[in-house]
């Protein structure tokens, strides 16, 4: 028996299911949370290597040395 399954049976042998539904709903909620925040920073990154090229392209056909 895995620790979840035994932490499951614990809180429900002393009848204390509203406190495991909070749980589950509060470890689903952070880890969408942190699915989120890895996407956002991603794609920060990706925005901007966008602005560095752009920059880039800029200086070089700008004429400015």
């Amino acid at each position: 028996m895995n620790i979840f399954d035994q932490i499951a049976e614990a809180v429900i042998r002393r009848g204390d299911l509203a406190h495991l539904a909070l749980f589950v709903w509060a470890s689903g909620a952070s880890g969408l949370l942190a699915m989120t925040l890895r996407d956002l920073f991603a794609a920060n990154r990706r925005f901007d290597a966008f602005v560095r090229e752009l920059s880039l392209f800029n200086r070089r056909h700008s004429g400015e040395p």
